[in-house]
């Protein structure tokens, strides 16, 4: 029986029970999950191993990446310039970024970036990672690029453009990394122990992931033994030249390994956040409410950040997504707590959410990256945090 760590506020013992079975039933080696309701944290729990080589068990600052719910950091940063009346999101990207207009991309708004819809998810020529993690021939590459579909007729996933995309407008309006941005208005004025960007002297503390292979290898299986409803999903991945392969495909090798001191140190705006699960929840907290005096987000900027932008079949994903600008929203495969509630996913399980209807705000960090529809950890905790709040 795992011991379970933390806190939990009386009438959220659901998710204390929640959390418990993700570790007896749905193989959770490490994780931790928080939630916080009217500023004011009422779970805090962390359990299991960080490290399965060491046995080093997960602490309370036991550190996590996030993968793409780093996106949610992000798009906050951008927010906060606009706010702040240093970002136009409908004027041109290219008014902040000029070789962006390149190859027809002139009359693209920052808005169609942070909503998936610009369609530069690909790009015709990898970059070397090793570039790709310096940062400027990226952006470079990206500036010069052509569309793969005319911006703003379809919206896809820009799985790990997005970040460079974004993170580069935050960069010429800021005059800083956005890694260093964030860190700067956001980590520090709300105490998050949450970087993009890892500093050397942190990895002590962050956990080692543990990838689990599917059970079933669709991409190997007969076309006729497919379900029909995955077929074109299982068609694309075995093409690599689909632009569900291609979106994943930017640098050389296309396979990023985020275990590395490198790719953890750069920053990946997209892609390689690093945080507890308590910082999560905490700087969703604040786009909602106040937290210790903090809010970053008024709730006029708030409610424009939040309205949905796109929805329906995604180009990339090749199933139905929705996003507002910059944020997921929910579907029937992302669990959050409300049809008003808004946050990202990440690879393998993460999640980061805030829900204004409800003033409450969740996040759920683990080591143990399970893709899948049949990995219900997230949703079971959210399910509790419902039958917490008294809702069905």
């Amino acid at each position: 029986m795992t011991v379970i760590n933390g806190e939990v506020a009386a009438g959220f013992e659901p998710v204390r029970e929640a959390f418990a079975a993700n570790f007896a039933e749905r193989e959770d080696i490490g994780a931790a999950v928080c939630v916080y309701q009217h500023g004011q944290p009422v779970v805090d729990l962390w359990a299991g191993i960080a490290d399965p080589d060491t046995g080093r068990p997960w602490e309370r600052d036991t550190l996590q990446l996030l993968y793409s719910a780093t996106k949610g950091a992000t798009a906050t940063a951008a927010h906060l310039l606009a706010q702040r009346g240093e970002l136009d999101l409908d004027a041109p990207v290219a008014e902040y970024w000029p070789e962006f207009a390149a190859n027809g991309k002139a009359e693209i708004p920052v808005r169609w970036l942070l909503s998936h819809q610009a369609g530069l998810v690909a790009l015709d020529q990898a970059v070397p990672l090793d570039e790709a993690l310096a940062w400027h021939p990226m952006v470079a590459a990206l500036a010069a690029q052509r569309p793969q579909w005319t911006p703003g007729t379809a919206h896809g996933y820009h799985g790990r453009t997005w970040g460079w995309l974004v993170g580069e407008v935050i960069r010429r309006v800021s005059g800083r990394s956005p890694g260093r941005f964030f860190a700067e208005e956001i980590a520090e004025p709300l105490g998050l122990d949450f970087f993009i960007g890892l500093p050397a002297g942190e990895r002590n503390r962050l956990s080692r992931m543990v990838y689990r292979k599917p059970d079933v290898d669709l991409t190997a299986v007969p076309k006729e033994s497919i379900p029909e409803e995955l077929r074109d999903l299982v068609a694309a991945w075995r093409d690599p030249n689909s632009l569900s392969n291609r979106a994943y495909a930017v640098t050389d090798p296309a396979n990023i390994d985020f275990d590395s001191p490198e790719v953890q140190a750069a920053e990946l705006p997209s892609s390689n956040g690093i945080g507890t699960a308590h910082s999560l929840a905490r700087m969703y907290a604040s786009l909602i409410g106040e937290v210790d005096g903090v809010r970053l987000l008024t709730p006029e900027t708030l409610a424009l950040a939040i309205k949905e932008q796109v929805g329906g079949h995604d180009q990339v994903m090749l199933v139905p997504s929705r996003f507002s600008t910059g944020y997921m929203l929910p579907t029937a495969t992302i669990p959050m707590t409300s049809p008003n509630a808004f946050g990202h996913t990440g690879r393998g399980g993460s999640l980061g959410f805030a829900d204004p209807e409800q003033g409450v705000a969740f996040s759920y960090v683990m080591n143990h990256i399970v893709s899948g529809s049949d990995d219900m950890r997230a949703t079971a905790l959210t399910d509790a945090v419902q039958k917490s709040l008294g809702r069905p």
